[in-house]
């Protein structure tokens, strides 16, 4: 353990969870107030939980410690393995986080929503959002990537997979549409945020809420550029090759 993360031991839950935004998800997972009950010193907290101070320093610094990772070629890596990568990995994540993105929504509305009328617009975005991307995924995990792992699997073969949608290029064509919905929905987040930026009255949970905002805008991102730049031409590619 570092130096720099026993220096965590006497700082309050709040200060660590504003200075620190991973450690929200620290706190959630040990049941530790960081927002109402966060000016407690972290020893404290944490007895009151019974949960061992040094555990949790652990996981604090798990948390902040970010290796750079290889990158891998996914230009060059067969497209089942993409899509697998991308539903294990991106969908996964907009699965899980999307019901936490509503959640504290719901908190920072119910306690700043009457001073601050924009979060309420920013709360039915959120709830937007959420709807229209649960049914991408959907209609990506049961019609779209289905399709393209037979048309691979097919290469070579003669013919293609039917479908019920013509050229692979049409459902691409509408994913795409609902990949740029989704991000003019997360630019208007940020254009009533002030650029995600917490106001000087704000709890600790809206400094979660927007840092939640900003960690799913940067993964979705990542995940639209697959799809965008990689997997979509590249099956476009494969099925024209295969006419």
């Amino acid at each position: 353990m570092t130096t720099a993360t026993h220096s965590l031991h006497n700082q309050t839950v709040r200060e660590i969870a504003l200075a620190q935004p991973a450690s929200i998800r620290i706190f959630e997972r040990y049941g530790i107030d960081y927002c109402c009950g966060g000016r407690k010193p972290l020893a404290e907290a944490c007895a009151e939980r019974s949960v061992a101070v040094d555990v949790v320093l652990q996981a604090l610094e798990l948390a902040t410690y970010d290796p750079s990772q290889p990158q891998h070629n996914w230009a060059s890596t067969p497209l089942a393995e993409l899509i697998a990568h991308i539903i294990a990995t991106h969908h996964a994540y907009v699965t899980r986080e999307l019901p936490r993105l509503q959640e504290l929504a719901d908190k920072v509305v119910a306690r700043h929503g009457a001073a601050h009328p924009e979060l309420l617009t920013i709360q039915q975005i959120v709830q937007a959002l959420a709807a229209e991307l649960t049914q991408h995924l959907g209609k990506e995990e049961l019609v779209l990537f289905p399709y393209i792992t037979q048309m691979e699997q097919q290469a070579g073969k003669h013919g293609l997979p039917h479908s019920c949608f013509g050229t692979v290029a049409n459902p691409i064509s509408m994913m795409e549409h609902e990949h740029d919905s989704a991000g003019r929905a997360l630019a208007e987040i940020r254009k009533l945020s002030h650029n995600l930026t917490p106001p000087a009255d704000s709890c600790p949970t809206w400094h979660a809420f927007y840092q939640a905002i900003k960690e799913f805008e940067a993964d979705l991102h990542q995940h639209i550029h697959l799809e965008n730049n990689i997997l979509h031409p590249r099956a476009i590619q494969m099925e024209s090759a295969a006419r």
